[in-house]
């Protein structure tokens, strides 16, 4: 079994791609109606986490999932991770390990893979290049391949990880302080002389946090469920939706299947 989390694509791919050589099931985290599915497991069913790392930290609603996952015979699992990132994953792994712990998982093998980046809501945040999306991609789905191997084989002991440098101080201060105060719909905006009207933002929502008001406008729903992948912002095709004025003039970018 595969659970996975995406935003703009990129672990979607990631995930879709291990299912596809595997044969494993795939439970895809946002759609909270699966949850249930966590304990319909088959003997030696091995279990796999997909998910993209959020300000050097697992995603709010993946380790939600982790804390309410219920799973026979857990301890006895092969488990692993794959993450994704735009250049490094700090010390995230750290804590996706001590939530699987608590759970009685046991992480046996953890891989990290460098995929364009999506996240321009910081003065110093920009979208890859075209050139470097596509040498990211094409890097990426080599050590995919590697890793498929030896996710196969269930080989144990493996921390594959790109941490980056000064990876404690990112995921347990940056980090802390980005997923608690930064992780927030509220400053969305939509500029109704360029929309089209499309509703694409509402579908592309992994967490259905957009409703489509009268007037044909997004509104996001500012409950809290909002995990700023940005999906809505990257897939609008005239760039009528953004994140305070700071990503006007920045690039987009989603996973092109």
């Amino acid at each position: 079994m595969i659970y996975y989390f995406s935003g703009t694509g990129n672990t979607k791919w990631v995930a879709e791609t291990i299912a596809a050589a595997t044969g494993e099931r795939l439970v895809n985290i946002s759609d909270k109606a699966c949850w249930h599915v966590g304990c319909q497991l088959a003997a030696d069913e091995p279990i796999g986490f997909c998910f993209p790392v959020h300000g050097w930290q697992p995603p709010r609603i993946v380790r939600d999932f982790v804390r309410s996952l219920k799973v026979d015979d857990a301890s006895n699992r092969y488990c692993y991770v794959v993450c994704t990132c735009g250049d490094s994953i700090g010390k995230a792994m750290d804590l996706f390990r001590k939530d699987l712990s608590a759970n009685g998982i046991t992480l046996h093998s953890a891989f990290s893979l460098i995929m364009p980046e999506s996240y321009v809501c910081l003065p110093f945040m920009y979208t890859d290049t075209k050139e470097r999306e596509q040498e990211k991609i094409s890097n990426a789905a080599t050590q995919l391949d590697s890793i498929i191997e030896k996710i196969k084989t269930r080989e144990k002991g493996i921390n594959n990880l790109v941490e980056g440098p000064c990876a404690w101080t990112l995921t347990h201060v940056v980090g802390n302080f980005f997923n608690k105060f930064m992780i927030t719909d509220k400053p969305f905006r939509v500029d109704s002389s360029l929309c089209l009207h499309c509703g694409l933002c509402k579908k592309v929502c992994p967490v259905k946090n957009i409703d489509i008001t009268p007037d044909g406008l997004p509104h996001w729903q500012c409950n809290g469920t909002c995990t700023n992948c940005l999906s809505c912002y990257h897939h609008c095709p005239v760039h009528a939706i953004n994140y305070r004025s700071i990503t006007k003039k920045r690039g987009q970018y989603y996973f092109k299947f």
